[in-house]
């Protein structure tokens, strides 16, 4: 496939070209398997850009396209919110956070209720904002909300270290980072899925590399290729996984090689293993996920909100909004739409799950941008 430039990439006229040899493939895959091809997402940013661009309805009579797992506020399980609000009750605490947690619902609250009855939560576009925040008011006990997957986690680990360094004892982080092998592994050992490829999430690959998703292919002999933004990235990555479903090839193709390389960002994940060790932790629909989190290790251990401010739920009565399949979404069991609150008791307005909130939650791009 000829190599494009980014200003390319956003040619209607290339897009046209790319998708009647899409349409092509996709007739062919579609005799080899029998049935339509169906292919994933694992990346939030992917969502967006595939609702935005009208790919989905572009492709909806020649192939399936879900949303996975890919928004990390939207994977964030209930009882991890539930102790966010908990902690934003804390005397003296300051939450610090990325805007999309504001409104994610909790079992009884949210932060935007919290804020409301006085609790601080303060929105930052980075973890050293926070740091600084918390230099220039030290009477204040500043709390980063450490959520996100590999592409955010050396920024926060950047932030302890940077917190240590100036010495500042009123910073912490309450980490609920992610990594996405784990619940990829998850999801291929899902027989009900039936996908037959998977588009891999760019940005997290910058930092894993593309060796890290070897896997998918080696080991569960799906076809699998990482992505880049654009609508031709995305129409593109979907050629590659069509012709190896034709050719019944599964290989892990690096199709985003402006900026994705064999083995990633190694000064990044050095910085991540500096502050964090993994952990088993809770996904929104997955539940445990073995080596799926990162915890702040010993040697940060003063920079744990976690142990700073221990704060007990009841696992049991944290659970999400009645009737919400935010779980079911992000599993791929079923679209946004087929959710009977979907654009009804749920919607951007007053959503009842996080899959509504987030800027890269699969109902709100669905409501934005699908709803017809």
């Amino acid at each position: 496939m000829r190599r494009l430039t980014l200003i390319n990439r956003n040619d209607p006229e290339i897009g046209k070209k790319v998708l009647q040899k899409l349409a092509g493939l996709a007739d062919q895959a579609a005799r080899e398997l029998g049935r339509p091809p169906v292919l994933m997402e694992i990346c939030g940013t992917h969502t967006v850009a595939v609702s935005r661009s009208g790919i989905r309805s572009l492709l909806k009579d020649c192939l399936v396209l879900k949303s996975g797992p890919g928004c990390p506020v939207c994977v964030t399980d209930q009882s991890d919110i539930d102790r966010i609000i908990l902690l934003s009750r804390q005397p003296g605490v300051v939450i610090a956070t990325f805007g999309d947690m504001l409104r994610v619902p909790g079992t009884y609250s949210s932060l935007e209720q919290e804020r409301a009855r006085q609790a601080k939560a303060e929105i930052f576009y980075s973890p050293l904002e926070a740091v600084d925040f918390a230099e220039k008011y030290p009477g204040e006990q500043v709390v980063f909300l450490g959520i996100g997957f590999e592409t955010t986690t050396p920024a926060i680990a950047l932030s302890i270290r940077q917190a240590r360094k100036q010495g500042l004892p009123n910073y912490s982080v309450f980490s609920i980072n992610k990594v996405v092998p784990p619940v990829m592994k998850v999801l291929l050992s899902d027989s009900e899925l039936g996908v037959d490829g998977f588009i891999l999430p760019g940005h997290v690959c910058t930092i894993t590399g593309r060796k890290a998703f070897d896997f998918i292919s080696a080991e569960y002999n799906k076809p699998a290729v990482i992505a880049g933004f654009e609508p031709v990235d995305v129409l593109e990555a979907v050629c590659l996984l069509l012709k190896q479903i034709i050719e019944r090839q599964a290989r892990t193709v690096n199709g985003y090689t402006r900026l994705v390389q064999e083995e990633g960002n190694k000064k990044a994940r050095e910085i991540m293993n500096q502050i964090f060790d993994p952990a088993d932790v809770y996904w929104r629909g997955f539940g445990l996920v073995e080596g799926s989190g990162l915890k702040i290790n010993r040697d940060y251990a003063d920079y744990d909100a976690s142990l700073r401010f221990p704060v007990e739920i009841d696992t049991v009565s944290s659970q999400s909004n009645f009737g919400c399949a935010c779980g079911d979404v992000l599993k791929g069991k079923i679209n946004p739409g087929d959710c009977p609150l979907f654009a009804k008791r749920c919607t951007p307005l007053w959503p009842v799950g996080p899959c509504m909130v987030s800027s890269e939650g699969a109902c709100a791009a669905y409501y934005q941008y699908e709803l017809s």
